[in-house]
């Protein structure tokens, strides 16, 4: 059974736990950069360190004259070129590994709107048979034991594990942005324009973003829930999708997209269930 994996928690310094490989990466190359940044705040502080002891006035009454070390000034010009190679070279890659998926096993397309997200599924792989739907914020007081606050929706994406998925990423109003933190994605959603990204998640669970892009008044109320499943499971899943007929699945399309109703006085977007008669 998934598990609530991606999801930040209290009080939490580091970034959450890697779940695709590009995370995994941008984890290296952030020890890689502490660790640079350390050796060269302790390098700075050891050199001052000595600059003072050994040129303090009681040791060197004497001021020194000379106005050039040529020794002094190639050491660093080297050195910061020698680190600038060492933080380069593993960027360069990382940056090539991020924009360039290689082997895409399938596509999804997510669509930001004012104020939710929708997911296209345009090679489901169960006949070429296309169908998409529409992910809203869950209210406050409808959440389950477990759900959490702002970040989980009523249709997560659904995605199977160990495979290469390929994002394409719009808008049909305004500037959004796509970002799952634990995947390593954030791509913005522009109207009229198609950004790509991608990513693997290894083990299954539900992966929580946001949009990062200020878009209107009810900006915060528009999470992303990824749910990674087994293969088996996420067959099932399409094909229940895709078993639906055409008719039904845009009535009840039309539906949900009914319910869903603006609360001005609570600012975000709200799901209202007809009443029984």
């Amino acid at each position: 059974m998934s598990q609530s994996s991606g999801q930040p928690h209290p009080w939490q310094l580091n970034f959450q736990d890697a779940a695709s490989p590009v995370m995994e990466g941008l984890h290296d190359m952030h020890t890689l950069l502490l660790y640079v940044i350390t050796g060269i705040a302790v390098a700075v502080f050891l050199l001052l360190g000595y600059i003072f002891y050994r040129f303090h006035h009681h040791r060197n009454p004497t001021p020194m004259t000379f106005t050039s070390c040529p020794t002094l000034e190639i050491i660093w010009t080297i050195v910061p070129v020698i680190i600038l190679v060492v933080i380069g070279i593993p960027s360069i890659r990382l940056l090539h590994k991020m924009e360039a998926p290689q082997n895409v096993e399938m596509t999804i397309k997510a669509v930001g709107h004012q104020w939710y997200w929708s997911y296209e599924y345009p090679d489901a792989k169960n006949e070429g048979q296309h169908f998409e739907f529409d992910s809203y914020m869950i209210e406050q007081k409808d959440l389950k034991p477990g759900q959490l606050r702002l970040l989980d929706v009523d249709n997560p994406m659904v995605v199977p594990v160990d495979t290469v998925i390929r994002v394409l990423i719009t808008a049909v109003d305004v500037l959004h942005s796509f970002a799952v933190p634990s995947l390593g994605i954030k791509r913005d959603a522009v109207p009229g324009r198609v950004n790509e990204t991608w990513f693997s998640i290894k083990k299954p669970g539900t992966y929580y973003g946001q949009c990062s892009e200020l878009c209107g008044a009810k900006h915060g109320f528009m999470p992303i829930a990824v749910k990674a499943v087994s293969k088996e499971e996420y067959q099932e899943w399409v094909k229940a999708k895709t078993t639906v007929k055409p008719e039904t699945q845009s009535g009840a399309k039309s539906e949900e997209k009914s319910n869903h109703q603006e609360d001005p006085k609570k600012g975000h977007v709200i799901k209202r269930h007809k009443e029984n008669a």
